[in-house]
């Protein structure tokens, strides 16, 4: 399958690993690049930039196939040490980048003379058509289906993608809500040129967290997400449990007067502790509604396989049978 995505990026399968905290080590970026589509390492789980080389060459070592790296740019008083991130980049010969967060247009400059290509995530036409305009070659368009920050606007991907597709000139993928061979169809229908998968690519055999954790994706249903700190304006969708329940009854107890400080024991540092030890009542993370479509647990190259499998038949028998 060809699309402009895979053309821009020199991927075989319109399918991209998106960024995620604790999730995007070099093995699970290797993994989906092996497999033909486009894996992704997370820059900011990786402590510094020194980290963050190593695990690029570390990924180099896994596989000989493009792979990118997520860096999102935090609205935070302590910055990360970008200059250095992005440096680590550009020495470790990486290609492609995927930006999220705060406008990357101050970046973008040292990402353009080294030649590496930038797709920006998006949770709202506009910001899709600012990212464009300031010289973005592509963008992820999240939809309110999706696991982390979902935005502000609320609007799912039947309305936000044709939506993107009548502004944007430059090609765009569909992240929230993607799982299998319908949501590429159903995405490239839409006006994308691919996806993006981040909740389905952990429930498979290389992504490097614990077992509880995949097993969790594969017991929930789509009932299971909740919507966190959407008093502070910094929305996101997690995994219902104990600790999100004491969370969001604190939301209602406190109302507007409730500051980051009143919900820190749910939210802060609570990733190495789920994803490396399994304690799934920790905290909140990240996941997608696209959890009620996870029913197993298949290598990468399977999910991958299956999901090109099934999107071409749903092409070439049923849409084809319908005209």
């Amino acid at each position: 399958m060809k699309t402009r995505i895979t053309e821009l990026f020199g991927i075989e399968h319109p399918i991209i690993q998106g960024g995620m905290h604790y999730v995007g080590f070099a093995e699970m970026a290797a993994a989906v690049s092996n497999a033909g589509g486009l894996g992704i390492i997370t820059g900011l789980t990786q402590k510094t930039a020194a980290d963050l080389a190593n695990e690029i060459a570390r990924c180099k070592d896994m596989t000989d196939k493009p792979f990118g790296v997520n860096l999102t740019f935090l609205p935070t008083v302590n910055a990360p040490d970008y200059p250095g991130y992005i440096r680590a980049i550009i020495e470790g010969g990486v290609k492609i980048v995927e930006t999220a967060g705060n406008n990357p247009a101050p970046f973008l400059p040292y990402f353009k003379d080294a030649g590496i290509k930038v797709i920006h995530k998006c949770t709202s036409v506009r910001h899709s058509v600012k990212a464009q305009n300031v010289g973005c070659d592509a963008i992820s368009v999240d939809g309110f289906e999706c696991g982390g920050h979902p935005g502000e606007d609320d609007i799912p991907n039947f309305i936000l993608l044709p939506r993107a597709a009548e502004e944007l000139t430059i090609p765009f993928v569909a992240s929230g809500g993607m799982a299998d061979g319908r949501s590429l169809v159903a995405a490239l229908a839409l006006g994308a040129e691919g996806i993006n998968m981040g909740t389905r690519f952990i429930a498979t055999q290389e992504a490097p967290v614990h077992e509880k954790v995949k097993q969790a994706l594969v017991a929930a249903s789509e009932l299971d997400t909740r919507l966190v700190m959407r008093p502070l304006r910094n929305t996101e969708r997690v995994l219902t449990n104990a600790a999100v329940e004491r969370l969001l009854e604190k939301e209602r107890r406190l109302g507007p007067d409730i500051k980051f400080e009143d919900i820190i024991e749910e939210v802060a540092g609570v990733y190495p502790r789920i994803m490396m030890d399994g304690d799934m009542e920790a905290g909140a993370w990240s996941c997608g509604m696209v959890a009620g479509l996870i029913h197993d647990i298949p290598t990468c190259k399977d999910l991958i396989d299956r999901i090109m499998a099934q999107a071409n038949a749903i092409i070439r028998e049923r849409l084809a049978g319908m005209v």
